[in-house]
């Protein structure tokens, strides 16, 4: 007795392929795009956050957004940090410095009614069945939905845009572009569509106006644009910005980041119509990596240069994982569990959240002060609330831990602070800068990723000192090391398919050839099914709108409703739907009853657009032209 095949169980009618099987490349049937009077990128980070938009008559004019009240001393506030605060009652209340000095200044018994959100981006990756219902905790230990808060940090986005421009143009004109980590799932990319959708920054019935970009290939496109006086170039040890050769990484950094600081003052900035003159080195075949170092996660991504275009091959998969400056934190988090206890630090984060949000944001200041070459120690601020509640709940001093405890090389100052040694400040930065330089190593020791002329190193975590000498010790002058100032925002033509998609059909048995618990016999016809007919395979090179389209006909003349079932995997090569981890992630349902159609076998086309971060799929009824749509939903439920 053969085995009921899943389509069979799931309901599917069954269709199967017409010859020939496919065309590739076909671009017929791609719609026309909507014109856009501007396009917006927001660059929606795991600790900061920002936005730049451009007119689509000057694009190569790009207006970064204005400079934010607020801002931390030493740290440029082109940016702002990526926190929400929300009421008591839960309504949006503010986004970023005025989240976090709002929050600050409350008193603490009315503090941890509120609401306090932040580094919450990083849930996307690190949920493993991540869904619309998804929660996240606020600083109080509070739940509240995920998908509502990207919702409120999208919308605030738009109404700065809105007030930024003086409301110059309808939001229908808008192209919204929002940059996300290459190595998230789908479901972490879907779901900030649904949160866009939610937040009123798109509507459903116009997806094509939302771009979900990834932020390693972005940054590459603006590797490709760099002048000489727009990086620092740390194989010759010296900053392209006019200042002596003679002086080290580290002074030369600083005097670099200062000249870029002052030059931030104003809102726009022009990017290079000509091609760089970085680029005007690169050769037909020549490759180079974008290690994109943010807030929350490391991405790699390897490209070759395909002339004369100056198109862009992606030769490695993205890769890479969460090890982005926010690893620093947590290795600060669990410090201070060593010496006070982890019992007391967990009390005082829900007990005083706005204190330990202050302590944060102390520790932020001086881990920007980290650098190799530093020999003087580095003086923490504890919050005055810290000492007292450390007191009320130990009945001993802060002072008294730190002596107590094995942490030699942090010291009590007199006023009021925790004073750590640069070695002990560098070695918390030792797990998250060890990760991404054993990523980096396994990378170069791939024969695809021989002979690479540059390394930018992107972020702002590309920043550290110390994490561009350890990228430097690494790579012993095998390639140059270049890091590019304000990685701007622009969409890359060329990407490779995370997944393999295909559809679940019946092919004419094959004895020898199919397995036996496969055979179905349908009006005298034996069939094999649960055939995994693919239309791309994992890691095939797409590229931005490509269509690909296949050709199938009912099983059985007489139905009245073809189900598609579209099937994805991670693995290169599926032959069935019922293989390990093969999932259905979308159904086209087509309607053919009361249509007859003269042809003796009925034509129907399925099209998948690739490309964009998305995929969206189609069914055409070819007699009637009847034709159905579906998007691909990555979000389980």
């Amino acid at each position: 007795m053969a085995n009921p095949s899943p389509a069979k169980s799931m309901g599917d009618p069954g269709i199967t392929p017409l010859s020939p099987t496919h065309t590739q490349n076909d671009t017929d049937q791609v719609q026309s795009q909507p014109s856009f009077v501007v396009v917006v990128a927001i660059d929606f980070g795991t600790t900061s956050s920002g936005y730049a938009y451009a007119f689509t008559k000057e694009p190569e004019c790009i207006h970064t957004m204005r400079r934010w009240e607020g801002g931390d001393p030493g740290v440029s506030n082109q940016k702002t940090p990526t926190t929400i605060l929300l009421t008591p009652d839960r309504k949006f209340h503010s986004f970023g410095y005025a989240a976090r000095d709002f929050y600050h200044d409350l008193d603490p018994s009315e503090s941890k009614h509120w609401l306090y959100l932040e580094k919450f981006k990083m849930k996307l990756h690190t949920t493993a069945n991540l869904s619309i219902d998804t929660d996240l905790h606020a600083a109080n230990g509070k739940r509240v939905k995920a998908l509502d808060i990207f919702a409120y940090a999208l919308a605030f986005f738009k109404g700065e845009l809105s007030d930024q421009t003086g409301g110059d143009f309808d939001n229908n004109d808008v192209r919204w572009v929002i940059t996300v980590p290459a190595i998230w799932k789908m479901p972490a990319k879907q779901f900030m569509r649904e949160a866009a959708y939610k937040s009123g920054l798109v509507s459903r019935e116009n997806p094509e106006q939302l771009i979900i970009a990834l932020e390693p290939e972005a940054a590459s496109i603006y590797c490709r644009k760099l002048r000489l006086h727009q990086m620092v170039d740390l194989g010759t040890q010296t900053t392209q910005n006019g200042f002596s050769p003679t002086e080290n990484v580290g002074s030369g950094m600083t005097q670099a980041k200062e000249h870029v600081r002052r030059n931030r003052q104003s809102r726009t900035f022009l990017v290079e119509n000509v091609i760089g003159e970085l680029w005007s080195e690169l050769e037909e075949g020549d490759r180079y990596v974008v290690v994109d170092c943010g807030g929350g996660t490391v991405d790699l991504t390897v490209h070759q240069i395909r002339l004369p275009e100056g198109h862009l091959k992606e030769l490695y998969k993205a890769s890479g994982g969460p090890y982005g400056s926010i690893g620093i934190d947590y290795e600060f988090e669990k410090l201070l569990c060593k010496i006070f206890g982890q019992d007391f630090i967990d009390q005082f984060k829900i007990k005083r959240p706005a204190a330990w949000v202050d302590l944060m944001i102390a520790f932020e200041s001086r881990k920007r002060a980290a650098a190799p070459d530093r020999t003087n120690p580095l003086n923490i601020n504890l919050p005055f609330s810290f000492i007292d509640y450390y007191k009320k709940f130990r009945g001993h001093s802060v002072e008294h831990a730190l002596r107590k405890s094995n942490v030699d090389f942090v010291k009590w100052s007199s006023q009021g602070m925790l004073r750590m040694s640069p070695d002990a400040m560098n070695s918390l930065f030792k797990p998250t800068i060890d990760h991404i330089i054993q990523h980096l190593t396994e990378l170069f020791d791939k024969p695809e990723v021989s002979d690479i002329k540059f390394l930018f190193l992107v972020g702002g975590f590309a920043e550290s000192p110390l994490l561009q000498q350890a990228v430097q010790n690494m790579l012993q002058g095998r390639s140059r090391i270049i890091i590019p100032h304000d990685v701007g925002l622009t969409i890359l033509k060329v990407r490779r398919s995370p997944l393999t998609y295909g559809v679940g059909v019946l092919n004419r048995f094959v004895e020898g050839k199919h397995p036996p618990e496969k055979l179905l016999v349908k009006d005298g016809t034996r069939w094999c099914t649960d055939v995994f007919d693919t239309f791309i395979a994992a890691d095939q090179s797409v590229a931005l709108g490509e269509m690909v389209k296949r050709s199938y006909t009912p099983a059985k003349p007489s139905q009245q409703v073809i189900v598609i079932h579209i099937y994805c995997s991670e693995k290169d090569s599926v032959g069935f739907i019922s293989e390990h981890g093969v999932r259905k992630c979308g159904t086209l349902r087509l309607d053919v009853s009361g249509t007859e159609s003269t042809a003796p076998r009925r034509e129907i086309q399925t099209l998948m657009q690739f490309g964009d971060t998305e995929i969206r799929a189609m069914a055409v009824d070819v007699s009637t032209g009847r034709t159905v749509k579906a998007s691909i939903d990555f979000l389980s439920h």
